[in-house]
């Protein structure tokens, strides 16, 4: 694979998900190029590819299955390298794809998206409300830390200067 990792999903799987066909979601992503940088999507170099089309992929029931942009029919051959999706893209993908199935999901991610911001926000508010308490108890805690330290620095005096023995002495 290409260093332009983590890869998650080919054309093929992503068609299949959103409802629409490989061919429109290749012309929704070449219409909004700019909306799919390098980290969010790329093409498969011929390498890749190469890679790509001798995998065969089992399903749960064993049978064997080919991906689409991995088996071509007999004398039909591959225009253009399939694209690969990082997880970002494949989320904007559900903003330039027009199937129901995309506007469910971009519309779950604008919802969870705004969750995400009032969660921050009320984290922020309790991490204020937290500093505040902790300056307040600090100048009480202070004083009882001051009295512990004096009593500690006692101790150690008294240990430097051993009192007189009681008892017999020889």
């Amino acid at each position: 694979m290409s260093s332009k990792e983590p890869v998650v999903s080919d054309t093929l799987h992503l068609a299949e998900l959103y409802g629409v066909t490989v061919g429109a979601l290749n012309q929704a992503v070449k219409r909004n190029i700019a909306r799919f940088p390098d980290d969010f999507m790329f093409q498969l170099t011929p390498e890749e590819f190469r890679r790509l089309k001798s995998q065969i992929v089992t399903s749960i029931r064993g049978a064997p299955l080919r991906s689409q942009t991995v088996i071509l029919k007999r004398g039909e051959h591959m225009k253009y390298l399939p694209y690969a999706f990082a997880e970002q893209g494949i989320a904007m993908l559900s903003s330039v794809l027009r199937s129901p199935c995309a506007v469910e999901v971009n519309i779950a991610i604008m919802r969870t998206f705004v969750q995400l911001r009032r969660l921050m926000d009320s984290n922020r508010d309790l991490a204020k409300r937290i500093e505040a308490l902790e300056s307040r108890y600090d100048e009480q805690f202070a004083t009882v830390f001051d009295a512990i330290k004096r009593l500690i620095a006692d101790d150690e005096s008294r240990k430097a200067h051993p009192k007189r023995s009681i008892g017999f002495l020889p």
